[in-house]
């Protein structure tokens, strides 16, 4: 079903109970996104957004929301995060000439994990410009965005990473950035969120708060320990579970989290990535949670009435996913669905039940209620040591994304296109030269190195713990108040200003430890 044929809705109906306000809610789909390939064997496959779709389709959810094909993100765009050589790269490899590249697959850690398919690139404007749309439209009034080909939050500056290639989590709360003071990410993947905690760590405008199985486990990041730095102390969580976590223990340790973390931080806006992967079942997880207590987490945090984001992440078990994310979409809107599933073009890959929920398994909680309680405990006295709601000044906002209207997918896209946004169509441009960009705070930045330099709020120089993380800065400012001394006193880590530019050695995961 083309996207542009549904959606005349946009406001959700009713929720029951306490939570019971209306949401306008808007979804972002591209009919190609199933199309592409990771490659044999691969267990990322972009068909399972396709079945997700369809279901949506055929619980006549489509129609209580707006729809809309995104825009693909230009190479700007892209570049607004991660280094432009890296994205000339992706632009340029293809499977018949990534021999010509062997220097440079190496570099950005494109290979077996992150393969060169057909329409690699493509693919990644797709998914980003679905996110940074879904952003916009939050912006400019929606309730609820949804982009379940998004959420790929392992993807750095400049290289890809656990089945991620471009990071359009990072971008997408960039543009929030641009109206919201404090912009809050939460991470129900059962991996690590380490390329958004990355790129973020030293601001305290946006909180990231993962929850993820940790211990010899991909990324190997996550550490409950790892907190943030400099003014971004405390301003990253970290919950690191163990295998078999049921529902019962996982609601049990995040509800008061994000509980305390909402009425401490108070963000303008909420980033919400739910890779399904943590899901009982998982071809590449080891957690035990049902549909319902996944999407529990999708509903607390529906309940806060913030802005918010919903993407997609990791699943491996594709109709298990497509379960997930149409149940979880039914959630946005206030909808309980039927468990009995429609008759649609991919019913027999939800064979022998053919219904939405899944019973989970009776593999072994190794979460025991005192190492819950002391991973509570421990994040809340983090939390107690915030000030509440910190008050940032605002640099001058960056230049407006637009998105047409409701309709407008069947305009010509260079007609309705605003030739001032950001999200241009044209992305045929050559990019700059990535030499203009060497240089950070005036300091060459190596591609080896052990520490990293960043500067405090009064612009004197301070040396990180060593991290593995890049120093990067951009303009993120909305522009409510007056701009600080400092332009780049709260700006991310991951973020870049026009004189920057990283590069940094690639550590290779193993396939299929991860996404």
């Amino acid at each position: 079903m083309d996207p542009s044929s549904a959606g005349a809705g946009g406001n959700s109906l009713t929720s029951v109970g306490a939570d019971a306000q209306k949401r306008r809610v808007c979804y972002f789909y591209d009919p190609e996104v199933g199309n592409y390939y990771y490659g044999q064997g691969h267990p990322m496959k972009p068909h399972r957004v396709r079945m997700t779709h369809s279901l949506l389709a055929h619980y006549g959810l489509l129609d209580r929301m707006q729809v809309f094909r995104p825009h693909p993100a230009r190479d700007r765009d892209l570049c607004r995060f991660h280094a432009d050589d890296y994205i000339a790269f992706l632009r340029a490899v293809t499977p018949e000439t990534q021999h010509e590249h062997i220097r440079s697959l190496k570099r950005f850690n494109v290979g077996e994990d992150c393969p060169v398919f057909d329409g690699l690139y493509t693919y990644c404007q797709t998914y980003a410009g679905a996110s940074v749309g879904g952003a916009v439209k939050l912006n400019h009034g929606h309730d609820i965005a949804i982009n379940w080909s998004g959420g790929l939050h392992h993807a750095k500056k400049c290289e890809a990473s656990g089945f991620c290639y471009v990071n359009d989590i990072v971008l997408a709360i960039l543009e929030l950035l641009k109206y919201q003071e404090r912009v809050l990410y939460v991470d129900i993947d059962i991996h690590h969120g380490d390329g958004v905690e990355e790129a973020f760590y030293t601001t305290n405008r946006v909180m990231t708060v993962s929850f993820h199985k940790f211990g010899d486990y991909f990324p190997g990041t996550g550490d409950i320990r790892d907190i943030g730095y400099s003014e971004g102390k405390y301003y990253c969580l970290n919950v690191p579970l163990d295998d078999g976590i049921d529902d019962e223990s996982y609601l049990f340790i995040f509800k008061p989290i994000m509980s305390k973390v909402m009425e401490m931080f108070r963000p303008g806006a909420v980033v919400l990535q739910c890779g399904a992967d943590s899901l009982s079942g998982d071809r590449l997880g080891c957690f035990n949670l049902s549909i319902k207590g996944h999407a529990e987490c999708v509903k607390f945090m529906r309940s806060f009435n913030v802005p918010l984001l919903l993407l997609g992440g990791g699943g491996y078990t594709i109709r298990n996913v497509a379960r997930c994310w149409c149940y979880e979409t039914g959630v946005a809107l206030g909808q309980e669905i039927e468990d009995k599933m429609p008759v649609s073009e991919y019913y027999e890959y939800f064979g022998p039940d053919y219904t939405i929920h899944v019973a989970p398994s009776n593999m072994e909680n190794k979460n025991t209620h005192q190492q819950l309680q002391d991973i509570k405990c421990k994040i809340v006295d983090n939390l107690s040591k915030l000030q509440h709601a910190p008050s940032v000044q605002f640099q001058e906002r960056a230049p407006e994304t637009t998105l047409p209207e409701p309709d407008e997918d069947q305009e010509d896209p260079d007609e309705r296109h605003d030739p001032d946004s950001d999200m241009e169509l044209d992305y045929h441009k050559p990019l700059e030269d990535s030499a203009r960009r060497s240089l950070i705070d005036g300091t060459r930045v190596k591609r080896e190195f052990s520490e990293m330099e960043t500067k405090d709020q009064h612009g004197s120089r301070v040396t990180t713990e060593p991290r593995g993380a890049e120093h990067m800065a951009e303009d993120i400012g909305p522009s409510k108040q007056t701009p600080p001394a400092d332009a780049n006193a709260y700006a991310p880590v991951g973020v870049k200003t026009e004189p920057e530019r990283a590069t940094k050695v690639p550590d290779t995961p193993a396939m299929n430890q991860k996404p």
